[in-house]
């Protein structure tokens, strides 16, 4: 949370100008930081506050949303790789053998995974379908 007494104050449409360049020399568009404090980036949002129509954030806002970009990336998982034709192929051909095997009906010629039916949640203990005979 901005603190508005111990923090330095900027007006939004004044914080590209309080940002390094990019390495094309080109500074971060405004719409950026707006979108940062709305709808946020990565799942961090920029810490805003309004006074009358201007919208405010802080240095030291900046320097969180930056430490937490910078950690959420360290800590993220890699993105799941993109298979290649080829690969789908093949699994697509093991997914029509293993139905071929197993019995499985398939659908335009791709087999579809059966799963098992899930458990009712709603039956106790002591309800017929808790304990099928």
């Amino acid at each position: 949370m901005i603190d508005i007494i111990e923090e330095k104050m900027i007006a939004v449409r004044d914080v590209p100008r309080h940002l390094p360049a990019r390495p094309n020399g080109k500074r971060i568009h405004v719409s950026a930081v707006y979108r940062w404090s709305f709808r946020g980036l990565r799942g961090v949002v920029l810490e805003t506050l309004r006074f009358g129509g201007t919208l405010y954030t802080s240095e030291e806002a900046l320097q969180r949303f930056a430490e937490a970009l910078s950690a959420a990336r360290l800590n993220a998982a890699p993105p799941a790789p993109v298979p290649t034709r080829t690969r789908q192929r093949q699994v697509e051909r093991a997914e029509r053998e293993v139905a071929a095997v197993l019995g499985l009906p398939t659908a335009t010629g791709k087999a579809t995974l059966v799963k098992s039916p899930a458990p009712n949640p709603s039956a106790g203990p002591g309800s017929p379908s808790a304990h099928p005979e």
